[in-house]
């Protein structure tokens, strides 16, 4: 059976648009006390470091099940994964998007794959997931689908 997993980490510009906190927090404060300014910009930029990190979820293909951040769904219950680069990620997260579609999108991961829902119970067409490894994720969803079908 396909096992597949991978942590949706920011990318390293994240952390540096992240470590304006540190000057404005200084800024701030340097009126009213420089030291309190420094532990203050460390404790803030430390703290959105951590919810950068810990906020990353995982999405992972294991024992017939597909688990995105929080959801989980069972891979005999979705159709054939679809991965999508480039401009055609982009249109699969804007434009040809449906309101129903559930999301584990990151902004700083540009392709994406398409999850169809078979589950006539399920209000969600599709998921839509992030991966910075598209091709392997799907192969591993059609995979795992083949598997527990047989």
């Amino acid at each position: 059976m396909p096992d597949y997993r991978e942590k949706l980490w920011p990318t390293p510009w994240a952390f540096i648009v992240t470590a304006l906190v540190i000057p404005a927090s200084i800024l701030v404060l340097v009126p009213i006390s420089l030291p309190a300014g420094i532990i203050t910009a460390a404790v803030l930029y430390g703290g959105c470091v951590a919810l950068l990190v810990l906020a990353s979820p995982v999405v992972r293909v294991q024992n017939g099940e597909l688990k995105a951040g929080p959801a989980t769904i069972s891979t005999h219950l979705v159709g054939e994964a679809v991965s999508f680069t480039k401009a055609e990620a982009t249109q699969e997260r804007g434009p040809r998007l449906d309101a129903r579609a559930w999301l584990l999108i990151r902004g700083w991961i540009d392709p994406v794959v398409r999850v169809p829902i078979v589950d006539p119970t399920d209000p969600a067409p599709y998921w839509i997931i992030s991966s910075r490894h598209p091709t392997e994720l799907a192969a591993a969803i059609n995979g795992s689908r083949t598997t527990n079908v047989g």
